[in-house]
């Protein structure tokens, strides 16, 4: 009886303290800018404000940075299969093969991505005064 009744303390003490440090940290702009895909492209219909069009210009430069560094790491992968491929006589996609294409396919998103950031951050500048003469 006496092991059952710790046992349920300890567990309600992990229990309460994986709860306060849940409340305790508050969301990382990281979090505040992680959208759904249907939350994103409601957004990008109904983008009229410079808020808006920041919040659109800050989600697509994270998504920039997550994509290079991902088309970084899979890079040295891609070195590394090739480094080691032997065989010229190897089947077809090689691991090499699969680590370039998800490369390109990274820069290509980070490309999109830095170009989307430009196109809403371009947007989210006030417009300058006409002068009438």
């Amino acid at each position: 009886m006496m092991k059952k009744s710790s046992f349920v303390a300890s567990v309600l003490s992990f229990a309460l303290m994986g709860v306060a440090s849940a409340q305790g940290n508050p969301a990382s702009a990281a979090d505040r800018d992680h959208y759904s895909h249907s939350q994103l492209k409601q957004l990008v219909r109904e983008a009229h404000t410079t808020e808006q069009f920041l919040a659109l210009a800050s989600y697509y430069g994270q998504q920039q940075q997550v994509y290079h560094q991902q088309a970084k790491a899979v890079f040295h992968e891609w070195i590394r299969q090739w480094q080691m491929s032997g065989s010229h006589f190897a089947k077809y996609p090689t691991p090499a093969d699969w680590a370039r294409t998800r490369y390109e396919d990274d820069v290509a998103k980070a490309s999109e991505a830095g170009a989307l950031f430009a196109k809403y951050s371009e947007l989210a500048e006030p417009a300058p005064a006409s002068t009438q003469q």
